[in-house]
């Protein structure tokens, strides 16, 4: 559905571009958010609140749709598991946060654009 588009394609490059801000470097050590909250964990949460959000928007999606989409989310977590696998279990910087929710609701934007040019 939208991990063979040309827009993940440059979701994926608009997030090797940022990937600096997952280095293990002493300032982002030094600017830690107050939260505990692990990079998996914020990974996870905002993820799941974009697809919550792409189904409830679109009431007409079928069963099989739905579940099209919940895989292609699961393959898309794994996939950044992978890529922050040195990193999942620190603790998230707020830019780190920040950069993930942003990144989530471009793979949001991403599905809502295949869903409605279907």
């Amino acid at each position: 559905m939208v991990t063979d588009t040309q827009g993940y394609i440059e979701i994926i490059v608009y997030l090797t571009e940022n990937l600096h801000l997952f280095e293990l470097t002493t300032d982002n050590k030094q600017k830690k958010s107050s939260s505990t909250d692990t990079v998996i964990a914020i990974i996870e949460v905002e993820l799941s609140d974009q697809i919550i959000s792409v189904c409830s928007q679109n009431k007409n999606l079928t069963f099989n749709q739905r579940n099209e989409i919940i895989r292609e989310v699961d393959a898309i977590a794994y996939d950044l598991e992978e890529v922050f696998s040195a990193v999942v279990n620190n603790q998230a910087s707020t830019k780190q946060k920040e950069f993930i929710k942003e990144f989530s609701g471009l793979i949001k934007n991403l599905f809502d654009d295949v869903i409605h040019n279907t």
